[in-house]
């Protein structure tokens, strides 16, 4: 893979530039050579569960300058699923955090945390603040043939104990429970990849998606037609790579192997 042929750098964040509180060696330096060659980066996450704000925050803590306009999440892509399907006014439950509500009201969808005959669509993400009622009302509202779509497909979200249930799981528990399966936004699916092309106005043969899972990251730059760059820090391995049937680009250490590559470019 052509390196100096990438203009937009699309970036997972957990696993790929960081876990938890502590950014990876090269991270820096890569953004900061990704924009004195010209290009631009924009940070993908699948995580619904906070907003935009909350990742500036986090990337300051790193010592990483970083903007809203700088980020591109399931939640977004979402929303332009949303609109696309004309749900304006329709009523959705969102079974999710504070903040993903907030973030769908801000858009100016209607949005309920109670089960109610006006609901029309179940909205399902990573839920931090995952409640009995919540599922219950879930599988309620599915038996009753609402429309379902969740942000992402993750089965885990790595924390520094080890993982937590993400968004996937519980749609499997759903699944279990109702036999019923959402509409799935976030990464693997394309939606993410080709909205931040949209966006930003380059080419699939310009971008490169660079991330850690294989059945998430390097599926969404397929899907999506773009290359695929894997690294290593997170929960991919050598051995997973083996495994699968899905081919990245290329496989990369870490990002600071990525970063030294673009350097010696320059």
């Amino acid at each position: 893979m052509d390196l100096s042929q990438k203009k937009l750098f699309l970036l997972d964040m957990d696993g790929t530039l960081y876990l938890d509180e502590h950014l990876f060696d090269g991270a820096r330096e890569f953004l900061d050579c990704v924009r004195s060659l010209g290009g631009k980066y924009l940070f993908l996450t699948n995580n619904s569960s906070r907003g935009v704000e909350a990742y500036v925050e986090k990337m300051a803590r790193l010592g990483v300058d970083a903007s809203p306009s700088d980020f591109l999440t399931s939640v977004d892509a979402s929303i332009a699923y949303l609109h696309r399907q004309g749900k304006e006014q329709s009523l959705l439950y969102v079974f999710g955090t504070e903040s993903l509500r907030s973030q769908l009201r801000q858009a100016g969808f209607q949005v309920s945390g109670v089960r109610s005959d006006e609901v029309d669509t179940l909205l399902c993400g990573f839920d931090t603040e995952l409640t009995f009622q919540k599922l219950e009302d879930a599988c309620i509202l599915l038996n009753r043939g609402v429309d379902y779509i969740a942000t992402n497909p993750d089965w885990v979200c790595p924390t520094w104990y080890g993982s937590v249930p993400d968004c996937g799981s519980v749609c499997e528990m759903l699944r279990r429970a109702t036999g019923r399966s959402p509409k799935v936004i976030g990464k693997p699916q394309p939606e993410m990849a080709l909205l931040a092309m949209e966006r930003t106005g380059y080419a699939p043969e310009e971008t490169l998606l660079i991330g850690d899972r294989i059945y998430t990251d390097i599926a969404c730059a397929l899907n999506a037609g773009v290359d695929a760059a894997l690294v290593l820090s997170g929960e991919s391995t050598l051995e997973t790579v083996a495994r699968s049937e899905l081919r990245p680009t290329a496989v990369y250490r870490d990002i600071r192997e990525i970063w030294e590559r673009l350097r010696d470019i320059s």
